[in-house]
């Protein structure tokens, strides 16, 4: 394998960060300013600033060598105005209240822009599942559901599956539930492999969707799909996804990036031949002609960056270096406040997360739909379903952008506030 490098502006590699958000800081940070642009009663913004619930169980798990561990593991249930409550769980070593709240909230707009019947929930173990046997994994699922038992349920709190989880880890978290309520209830849980309720497309949903809204957000900027150069950093279910599916329809991919560094090809890659993370872990860089770092990646001159790995890495710092002409983020929270600011400040469209990577929520919205009605679905007809739900989603955000004036982040926020707002005036509150 060679190892070129690149020469780029970018951020110095051991430079400290001065940022130290979490993600309940930016999600509040993007709440007080769209609260500053749109018109919302501070009554709801200051009842969505809160999480509604928070759970912190402690989770006892024995090794396969016979030793014991704890771990600590969180719930957030932040608002259910319009529905259950509806998340992840993620198994993450940074796992943590305020992570777990930001998240949380970010679920509660993302579902009031899809226009779901749900609201927002998040959660998980701060564990590193990268330790941890198969078995491990299954007894540590099996534990920590347990203990969150009495708090989900297909008509409370709907988990899915999140950074460190997968659709096996869903099957567990729904047999463990089941046996528990003495009957089989597949809707507890979305995500799940089709086997046991699952539904066709859930895996490459939110990667589908973000490729979905960046081929409309090009159009509106009138920049043509067959002449866009694109950078993904992160190249797990929802980068590779979105690189596979953009290629598919013409775009040049660029470089694709893991934990490792990026595989990079001005003339373009294939991104087919790339495994992503779930095929082969840590494998981006293994064959590629020219590597660069993942900073580099940030730093391209690109029409498009969709940052699709972890919160935070478009920084007050790191965003100096970035040259593309519209970010569309497949991450949760890749863009601190700060950042959003000075990325406005430049006249760089962002496309926000709770839009773009709404794909995995809508399709989870199908599963349970389907597990209600013990009615499956054919890929064919999820396609089409979360094809139409996100051009609907987007022509609302795009109609909101024009009629307010404000960044596509408001946008969304604006639709979702509004819907939110409707709905707690239409509930009141009781008693």
């Amino acid at each position: 394998m060679s190892s070129d490098t690149v020469d780029m502006a970018t951020p110095d590699e051991g430079k400290v960060e001065s940022e130290a958000t979490t993600p309940q800081d930016n999600a509040l940070a993007q709440l007080s300013r769209a609260a500053e642009e749109i018109e919302v009663s501070e009554y709801v913004i200051e009842r969505l600033s809160h999480p509604h619930k928070v759970h912190e169980v402690t989770v006892p798990m024995k090794h396969d060598d016979g030793s014991h561990s704890m771990y600590t593991g969180y719930r957030v249930q932040h608002n259910a105005v319009r529905g259950p409550y509806k998340g992840g769980i993620r198994y993450h070593p940074e796992v943590s209240r305020e992570e777990s709240i930001g998240l949380a909230m970010w679920m509660t707009w993302k579902c009031a822009v899809m226009d779901l019947p749900f609201g927002g929930a998040k959660g998980g173990v701060a564990v590193d599942p990268k330790t941890l046997s198969e078995t491990e994994r299954e007894r540590l699922t099996r534990r920590f559901t347990e203990e969150i038992r009495d708090v989900i349920g297909p008509t409370k709190d709907i988990p899915a599956p999140d950074m460190g989880t997968n659709p096996q880890t869903m099957a567990w978290v729904m047999d463990a539930y089941s046996m528990q309520e003495g009957e089989t209830i597949p809707g507890v849980v979305t995500g799940k492999p089709p086997v046991v309720g699952g539904s066709e497309g859930r895996e490459g949903a939110p990667g589908r969707s973000v490729a979905i809204i960046t081929r409309e957000a090009l159009d509106y900027y009138e920049t043509p799909l067959e002449s866009a150069t694109i950078a993904v950093q992160g190249y797990g279910s929802v980068g590779a996804n979105a690189a596979r599916l953009l290629d598919d329809w013409g775009a040049t991919v660029v470089a694709v990036s893991d934990v490792n560094g990026a595989a990079y090809d001005d003339t373009g890659l294939d991104p087919h031949e790339i495994p992503s993370h779930d095929e082969v872990p840590e494998a981006v860089t293994r064959d590629a002609e020219t590597v660069i770092t993942n900073d580099d990646l940030l730093g391209l001159d690109v029409d498009v960056l969709i940052p699709a790995a972890i919160s935070n890495v478009l920084t007050a710092e790191t965003v100096e270096y970035v040259q593309a002409d519209l970010i569309v983020e497949g991450a949760n929270g890749p863009t601190s406040a700060p950042a959003d600011e000075l990325l406005e400040a430049r006249g760089i469209p962002v496309i926000p997360d709770i839009l773009a990577n709404a794909g995995g929520v809508t399709v989870s919205y199908y599963e349970w739909l389907q597990d209600i009605n013990r009615r499956s679905w054919s890929l064919d007809r999820v396609t089409r379903e979360l094809e139409s739900d996100m051009l609907e989603a987007w022509e609302a955000v795009r109609e909101a952008h024009e009629t307010h004036g404000v960044t596509w982040r408001i946008a969304a926020y604006a639709v979702a506030l509004k819907r939110l707002e409707a709905a707690h005036e239409a509930r009141g509150l009781w008693p």
